[in-house]
């Protein structure tokens, strides 16, 4: 099956037998050469050049799991949390520190809009309680990619700290993690670095970690500084899923062997084959293409035919796509092209889409 899903994505079989490791312990000196491994290629991957300054922190858990333990790990007593909120995931970063009574001032947005940089920096200069800024770098409810670079300038010059949820941007979308002097993103193994999903992370600032380590612990489970701490250690707090951190280590050999870069420019080159055929066959995109992220675009259905006929039809011939969310869930549906996708793979994709809006469109 073709997945053109925002994760789980397809992976290499290189990847996929990885998962054949040998049986390990995790408090043996075999798992912390594995774990050791991932976090130092994890910097490699996504802070070139500025590994002295940053730390990887690997939890067992998805892309979410590493976002609410950045969030819930970053705001000492006494201060708080504002969310830019222009998606689902933006809304979900606002529900792990609700409960918690941390968050203020949440620029709340239409889906699909960018935040107005203005307006983030004077709800920063009226609240001076907010000590952290989160924000969904590729909110995938729409393929929106967000100014995280604008962002963290405005963050950085008025001294707070800047969270970014980077789950489905990590290798599909450029992000300069040191040059913009981000202090936390949280990514996954099961999307753009084509890895299973189950492991996630988060990229800290070695000297923001200290400091958290004396903010308060909202979570046993994710909590980063107890991660760093035995990690730093070689050791983990609680069991990890050996094998899928085997298939994770296997994928960032893959990605580093790709390279970065490459791997933007392969997803960039994929989204233009999958947008000029769906234009060709007069398809509306719910973005304009200066706000489109490398792997997700999202389109209005086509007259007259539903997401699930769509869908449905779809996989019959192999294809998975992806339904809208919330009011867009009867008006749109999206395709990602993450994932160890070939070009073959997408013209089978294309012309199989082709048959079915026709012959969904005759009926």
């Amino acid at each position: 099956m073709i997945l053109l899903n925002p994760g789980p994505v397809n992976v290499s079989e290189r990847v996929r037998k990885a998962l054949q490791g040998p049986d390990i312990c995790h408090r043996e000196p075999e798992f912390a050469d594995l774990l050791q491994r991932i976090r130092q290629k994890l910097l490699k991957a996504f802070v070139a050049g500025g590994e002295a300054d940053y730390t990887a922190i690997v939890l067992t858990g998805t892309g979410t799991a590493a976002v609410e333990a950045a969030v819930l790990s970053s705001v000492p007593h006494g201060k708080r949390m504002t969310v830019i909120n222009n998606g689902v995931y933006g809304a979900r970063i606002a529900s792990m520190i609700g409960p918690h009574r941390l968050g203020v001032a949440e620029l709340k947005l239409d889906w699909g809009t960018r935040p107005n940089l203005d307006q983030v920096g004077l709800a920063l200069k009226q609240h001076p309680e907010v000590h952290a800024v989160a924000m969904v770098h590729h909110e995938t409810t729409t393929g929106l990619i967000n100014p995280v670079k604008e962002v963290a300038e405005i963050v950085d010059r008025q001294n707070r700290v800047f969270v970014v949820d980077s789950v489905s941007g990590l290798a599909g979308d450029p992000l300069d993690i040191c040059g913009s002097k981000i202090y936390m993103v949280a990514g996954t193994a099961g999307k753009c670095v084509q890895g299973f999903p189950g492991v996630s992370f988060v990229l800290v600032r070695k000297g923001f970690m200290e400091r958290m380590k004396g903010y308060p612990k909202r979570s046993c489970y994710l909590n980063l500084p107890s991660y760093y701490e035995d990690q730093e250690k070689g050791s983990i707090p609680f069991t990890p899923a050996v094998q899928l951190y085997y298939a994770f280590d296997e994928a960032l050999t893959e990605l580093l062997e790709e390279g970065v870069p490459n791997r933007i420019q392969r997803y960039r080159r994929a989204a233009a084959m999958i947008r000029q055929q769906m234009q060709a066959l007069g398809l509306k995109p719910l973005l304009p293409p200066e706000l489109q992220s490398n792997t997700i675009t999202s389109y209005y259905l086509p007259g007259g035919v539903t997401y699930q006929v769509l869908h449905d039809h779809l996989k019959e011939e192999g294809y998975v796509i992806y339904a809208g969310q919330g009011q867009l869930e009867d008006k749109i549906f999206r395709v990602a092209n993450m994932g160890a996708l070939s070009e073959h793979d997408l013209q089978g994709f294309l012309a199989a889409f082709k048959r079915v809006v026709e012959s969904a469109a005759v009926r």
